[in-house]
C-alpha cells in the first residue's frame, strides 16, 4: 500500500470516529458540512482573487505598466477555470477506482499544498519570468483540485430536501462564496492597516495563503465525516450520486450539460462584477485606499448572505427556474447604471456594491444545480460536477480579464454591456430548457 493510499484511509478511519455512536446524520449536519467547505473554498478563491489586484502585478509583473500587470494577472487567475473540468475528469476515475474519501482527501490537499506553496513564490526581481510560470502552475493545481473536491454533498442535501424546501436546501452551499469572502478581505484589510507598504508586499500578504492551507485541514475532516456514513453510502450505492464514466455522461446528457452550463450566466458574471473587478478598477483608477473599499466589500457581503437567505424562501413560493429568470432581468437592468454608480465617487461605490450583492445573493442562491433533476439518477452526480466546471469556466472564468479591459479601454459602461450579455445568456438558456424539458420528461 502507498504512503498516499494509507493516509487516506487513516483520514476516512478518523472522520468515521467521529460518528461513532451511531446517530444518523442529520440535514442540519450535512448543511454543516456543506457551509465549511465551501466556505473553503471560496476562501481559497478569494484570497488569490484579492492578491491578483494587489499583490502580483508588481511582484511578478513590475516590469509593465500597472494595468497590463493587472491583466496579465487576471489572465493567470483565469487559469483555473480552464482546468476544473480536468481535475473532474481525473477525480472521477479516482473516485470510482479508489472511493469518494481518497478522492476528496488527495483532492483538498493538492489544493492546499498549491494554495500554500503561492505564499513562498518568488518575485519576478529573483527569478525573472520564471515568476509567472510557476504562478500559473500553482494556479493550474488549485484549478484541478477544485475540480477533484466535488463530493456530492450539495446534491445529497437536495436529495434529503423536504417537498416544497428545495429552494431553502439549494442556497446553503451558496452562502460558504460571501462567507469566505468576508473572511480574506477582512484579514487582507488588517494587513494593509497594519503593516508599511513594504512589509505587506514583501511578506504580509503570505499569510493569508498559510491560513487558507490550515482552514483545509479543517474543511477536509468536516467533508469527510459526512462521506463516510452509511447514508451517503446508501445513496452512492442506489445510484443517486454514483460517479458515472464522463464520455457515457456527456454523450447522453449533453444537452443538459450544455443548458445547465449557461442557465447562471447572469448570477456568475455579476460573482466577478461585484467582488474582483471593482477592487482592480479602484485601485487602479482611484485614490481610494485599498484596505478602505476591502471594508465595504465586507459590509456588502453580509448583505449578500442575506439576500442568499432571501433566496431560499423565494425560489420555494415561486420556483427555482422562475427565480433565475427574474433576477437575470434585474442584473440586465442593473448592468444600465451600475458603471455610474462605480464611477460615482465613494457613495456610488458603496452603493454599487450593495445593491451589486442583493442582486447577486438572489441570484447566485439559486444557480447551483438549477437543473440537475434533468439529469439522468445515474450520471447526476458525474453531470453535475461537470456542469459547474463549465459553467464557471464560461460565467466567471475570463470575467476579471475581460471587464477590466472593456472598461479601461472604452469606459466603465462597457463593463455594463459585458454584465448584460451574461443576463441574456441565462434567458435564453431557461427559454431553450422548456424544449429540453419537455423532450426529457
Amino acid at each position: 500500500m502507498s504512503v498516499e493510499t494509507a493516509t487516506t484511509k487513516q483520514a476516512e478511519r478518523d472522520a468515521r470516529a467521529l460518528h461513532e455512536d451511531g446517530h444518523p446524520i442529520s440535514p442540519a449536519e450535512i448543511a454543516i458540512g456543506v457551509i465549511i467547505g465551501r466556505t473553503s473554498e471560496f476562501f481559497d478563491f478569494f484570497v488569490y482573487a484579492i492578491a491578483s489586484v494587489l499583490v502580483f502585478p508588481k511582484l511578478v509583473f513590475p516590469h509593465l505598466d500597472p494595468l497590463d500587470g493587472t491583466l496579465w494577472s487576471f489572465a493567470i487567475f483565469a487559469l483555473a477555470f480552464a482546468a476544473r473540468p480536468v481535475g473532474t475528469l481525473i477525480f472521477t476515475a479516482i473516485d470510482r477506482a479508489y472511493g469518494r474519501g481518497a478522492k476528496l482527501t488527495i483532492a483538498l490537499f493538492l489544493l492546499g499544498g498549491s494554495t500554500a506553496a503561492i505564499a513562498f513564490l518568488p518575485g519576478y526581481a529573483t527569478i525573472g519570468i520564471g515568476s509567472a510560470l510557476l504562478l500559473a502552475l500553482l494556479r493550474m493545481g488549485q484549478g484541478v483540485a477544485l475540480g477533484g473536491s466535488w463530493d456530492g454533498l450539495a446534491s445529497l442535501l437536495a436529495i434529503n430536501a423536504p417537498e416544497g424546501k428545495r429552494g431553502w436546501y439549494a442556497m446553503i452551499p451558496q452562502l460558504g462564496a460571501p462567507l469566505g469572502l468576508i473572511v480574506a478581505s477582512l484579514l487582507f484589510m488588517f494587513l494593509i492597516a497594519a503593516l508599511p507598504a513594504q512589509d505587506f508586499l514583501d511578506w504580509g500578504w503570505r499569510y493569508p495563503f498559510f491560513v487558507a492551507f490550515a482552514i483545509n485541514v479543517v474543511a477536509l475532516f468536516a467533508r469527510l465525516r459526512i462521506v463516510v456514513t452509511p447514508e451517503y453510502e446508501r445513496s452512492f450505492q442506489h445510484r443517486d450520486l454514483e460517479p458515472a464514466p464522463m464520455l457515457e455522461t456527456l454523450r447522453s446528457n449533453w444537452k443538459v450539460i450544455a443548458a445547465g452550463a449557461f442557465a447562471p450566466l447572469a448570477s456568475f458574471a455579476m460573482f466577478h462584477m461585484v467582488t474582483v473587478f471593482p477592487l482592480s478598477w479602484v485601485f487602479l483608477f482611484t485614490d481610494e485606499t485599498p484596505a478602505r473599499f476591502l471594508a465595504i466589500e465586507a459590509v456588502a457581503a453580509v448583505v449578500g448572505v442575506l439576500a442568499i437567505i432571501a433566496s431560499g424562501r423565494l425560489a420555494d413560493r415561486v420556483g427555482r427556474r422562475t427565480m433565475l429568470g427574474f433576477t437575470a432581468a434585474a442584473i440586465a437592468v442593473f448592468s444600465g447604471f451600475a458603471p455610474q454608480l462605480l464611477a460615482g465617487g465613494e457613495a456610488g461605490e458603496a452603493a454599487f456594491m450593495i445593491l451589486g450583492f442583493v442582486l447577486l445573493g438572489l441570484s447566485f442562491g439559486q444557480s447551483s444545480g438549477a437543473l440537475s433533476s434533468e439529469f439522468q439518477p445515474r450520471h447526476r452526480y458525474t453531470g453535475s460536477a461537470f456542469t459547474s466546471d463549465l459553467a464557471w469556466l464560461f460565467g466567471a472564468g475570463f470575467a476579471p480579464m475581460v471587464a477590466l479591459w472593456l472598461s479601461s479601454e472604452f469606459g466603465l459602461i462597457a463593463a455594463g454591456a459585458y454584465l448584460l450579455s451574461g443576463a441574456i445568456g441565462t434567458l435564453v438558456a431557461l427559454w431553450l430548457n422548456r424544449e429540453l424539458a419537455r423532450t426529457i420528461g
